[in-house]
């Protein structure tokens, strides 16, 4: 069977790297639209309609504009903006989130694809706050450092002309603590607030790595070893998310974290490090992987029946 595809917003970054992952796959057909008529509503309406699948890849208002035009009830839309992450009638684009939602996307006809720092902080959260090992009150924090490519075209753009020193280190942002990816990072987790969170934007292409401390005083009666059983636990038999030993050697061995591990892969590594006092969560993904487009065609599959993993 072949399926009809339309990405709304093919020419941004995400768009481009879903059409990378669908133009060789033979059971997809890939409706694009004339250059001239990529602001023409009636012919975005058409395409939209036209769609097995509609991705948005498109700033917030435009998503809810295109959403809009979508009058074909057989049209399963896949938002890869923010506009939609906590919104009702949505469903959440993490298939690995708890049990029951990759039922939830295989019915669903509305799908919010999450952040790329949301990923990471929800896959580190969830399974802990759902385990009872971190209490829903518990105010958090965490960091995340990325690759520019997530900044978007133009981001892309300033980094790769070169010439200007401020863009060779890496750079805190957000500090007005209102990122849009809080949100869903609270929603998605089930925490009472939303984490104070920093973003780094790195000078190198893509990967993430998101890191959350804890003090085990906070967390009375828990252990090292009962936070990695939580990961090994709710991630069992999961192909895209692997969780890695307690401390791992590796990566100890070295004595640096290599944020682009996961680059070109739809995967998730969970790490644990702690000492007798503290623990250090990580997640590190491909932030144009899992953290974006991979994680747009995974809930794509799974919503048409298919092998979650195909062309992934």
């Amino acid at each position: 069977m072949t399926y009809t595809v339309y990405v709304d917003g093919q020419e941004g970054t995400t768009g481009l790297r879903i059409h990378e992952y669908l133009a060789g796959r033979g059971d997809v057909e890939l409706l694009k639209i004339a250059p001239d008529l990529r602001k023409d509503a009636a012919e975005r309406a058409r395409l939209l309609n036209a769609a097995d699948v509609a991705f948005l890849c498109l700033p917030d208002a435009a998503a809810r504009e295109a959403v809009a035009l979508v009058n074909n009830p057989n049209t399963c839309v896949i938002d890869a903006s923010t506009a939609h992450r906590t919104a009702p009638g949505w469903t959440y684009g993490f298939p690995e989130l708890a049990p029951g939602q990759r039922d939830a996307l295989r019915s669903a006809k509305r799908i919010t694809n999450p952040g790329c720092h949301a990923t990471a902080f929800v896959a580190l959260l969830r399974p802990l706050v759902d385990a009872g090992l971190v209490p829903a009150a518990l105010p958090v924090s965490a960091t995340s450092i990325t690759g520019y490519s997530g900044g978007g075209k133009k981001m892309i753009e300033q980094y790769e002309a070169g010439g200007n020193p401020e863009l060779a280190a890496p750079r805190p942002y957000a500090l007005g603590l209102a990122h849009k990816h809080l949100p869903e990072m609270k929603a998605h987790t089930g925490l009472a607030a939303a984490p104070l969170f920093v973003p780094v934007v790195g000078p190198f292409y893509k990967g993430l790595a998101l890191s959350v401390p804890l003090h085990l005083s906070q967390l009375p009666g828990v252990t090292p070893e009962a936070i990695q059983a939580a990961y090994e636990a709710h991630y069992a038999g999961e192909r895209f998310i692997r969780v890695l030993p307690l401390r791992d050697s590796a990566t100890l061995e070295h004595g640096f974290l290599d944020v682009q591990a996961n680059n070109e892969s739809n995967r998730i590594d969970i790490l644990v490090f702690a000492n007798g006092e503290q623990l250090l969560l990580v997640a590190r993904l491909d932030n144009l992987g899992k953290g974006a487009s991979g994680a747009a065609v995974q809930a794509m599959n799974l919503h048409l029946g298919l092998d979650e993993g195909l062309g992934l």
